[in-house]
């Protein structure tokens, strides 16, 4: 486990090498500060994989748990150190929240002057946030099942959930995976491209519209670019992004199948659009089923958690910020780069207790919970309900925690919600659409990237470190 960090990392600080090509083509001073950033990583993650490398491999669950966590801390650390040293003059607490918004595919964001930015950093963010996906769907396809995390164990690529290994197929699936995260992205920057991006733009804006991250080169975010076109572009990318990629792989390949969460994923975005144009049609007398596009593409920017904005929809009227305040929690399909609870857990929550109902209405009846044509055993619907307790009680603790550090109840709610399902943007004139969360206080940032960490961690891993009898052999 440790050289695979070690390779992980070295491979990290070798893509601090592009953003130092493209500032040194352009004159930038900050080609130097990635240059030094890129050797010191290689050289450190170097000497920890020959110093391990004489170790017998030694995988358990323990191990893994240990390991993905230390993965996006040390990631969030290592890229942290370009912003932190560059002509930004942040503070290593900026550069610390930038990095892990960056690699969790948050999309919170301390900058401002994103258009008149060297283009190193802004190039630099967008890479952590394709990294960062590229890295949340082989968690979610090969980790988290076999350390049976909140349900995940349903979705193990072994042919039986009591898999033994945490990397039983992974191989098998990686290169398909790369492929079509790549192919993808480079669609995605044709698209851009086509409608009027400058290259630059687009090959930014399409690694994270792809990784669901919601970074832009511009502090208008999409809205920047807000033609209709350009929204239906971005709207189809991202809910691709929330579709789980062992479905895009078997499509690929002509053996589709079909999953329920999807049919949940699209219901949800659908019925939530169909209710804003709607209620904005009566809200505001110039709205009306034309602003379908604008109204879709915030919708699935939020459910997907990419978090671009095209406007500031906190204006469209009360009702509209509280479904999406809603919405923030739901999140993509198991499996995708997409956070929030997920879309499978809904399924399994609403199989619970619609079976749980219907033998309290019928005693004799024999009602079986399934997931499609499966089975929900008890071990899956338990870990289900114990990761919505935690996960309430996530958001809940760190609300409270902002409160008491001034913040008032929409921005400390918003912030607490967005960061754990790694949206973006909140709600409230601070850290809205329309805000950025570098006037929130030093402890705050710092507590709001440890939640977006646990957030993506899907929570019960990071929490089992905490138990005491986790590390007694």
């Amino acid at each position: 486990m440790i050289q695979t960090l070690s390779v992980l990392l070295g491979i990290l600080g070798a893509s601090m090498l592009v953003p130092c090509v493209v500032d040194f083509a352009v004159g930038n001073p900050d080609w130097r500060v990635f240059l030094a950033s890129s050797l010191a990583v290689v050289f450190l993650s170097s000497l920890v994989f020959f110093a391990a490398r004489r170790q017998t491999p030694h995988i358990s669950r323990r191990s893994v748990f240990v390991f993905v966590t230390l993965v996006w801390v040390l990631f969030s650390t290592a890229s942290a150190i370009p912003f932190f040293l560059s002509g930004l003059d942040l503070s290593f607490t900026d550069a610390f929240f930038e990095a892990a918004s960056g690699l969790t595919t948050t999309g919170s964001t301390i900058l401002t002057g994103l258009d008149e930015m060297p283009p190193g950093i802004l190039l630099w963010r967008s890479i952590n946030q394709w990294i960062g996906g590229l890295g949340i769907v082989v968690l979610g396809i090969s980790m988290l099942p076999f350390m049976r995390s909140g349900g995940q164990q349903m979705f193990s690529l072994e042919s039986s959930d009591t898999a033994d290994k945490p990397f039983p197929k992974t191989e098998q699936y990686a290169e398909r995976i790369l492929l079509i995260y790549v192919a993808l992205t480079l669609t995605c920057t044709i698209a851009y491209r086509f409608l009027g991006m400058s290259s630059f733009e687009a090959f930014n804006h399409a690694m994270t519209t792809v990784s669901t991250g919601g970074f832009s080169t511009s502090d208008e975010s999409m809205g920047h670019f807000a033609t209709n076109g350009m929204l239906i572009a971005s709207t189809i990318f991202m809910f691709i992004g929330g579709v789980p990629f062992l479905f895009l792989i078997r499509l690929s390949t002509g053996s589709w199948q079909d999953d329920v969460q999807i049919r949940y994923y699209v219901g949800v975005i659908a019925l939530t659009t169909l209710a804003i144009v709607l209620y904005r049609a009566g809200f505001h007398a110039e709205a009306d089923i034309h602003d379908l596009a604008p109204v879709l593409f915030n919708v699935v920017s939020v459910v997907t958690t990419t978090g671009f904005a095209s406007e500031d929809y906190l204006l469209w009227g009360p009702a509209a910020v509280g479904v999406f305040f809603i919405i923030t929690f739901v999140g993509g399909c198991a499996g995708s780069t997409a956070g929030g609870f997920k879309q499978f857990r809904f399924v399994i929550l609403h199989q619970v207790v619609n079976a749980t109902l219907s033998r309290l209405v019928r005693p004799n009846w024999i009602v079986i919970a399934r997931y499609g044509q499966r089975r929900i055993e008890d071990e899956v619907s338990t870990s289900v309900m114990i990761f919505s307790f935690l996960y309430a009680i996530t958001f809940i603790f760190c609300a409270l925690a902002y409160s008491l550090m001034g913040m008032d109840f929409a921005t400390a709610t918003s912030a607490s919600a967005t960061a754990l399902a790694n949206v973006g943007p909140g709600i409230g004139g601070v850290i809205g659409p329309a805000g950025n969360f570098a006037d929130l206080p030093d402890l705050a940032k710092w507590m709001l990237a440890g939640e977006m960490i646990i957030g993506r961690l899907e929570i019960m891993c990071v929490f089992a470190l905490f138990m005491p009898a986790f590390w007694r052999r």
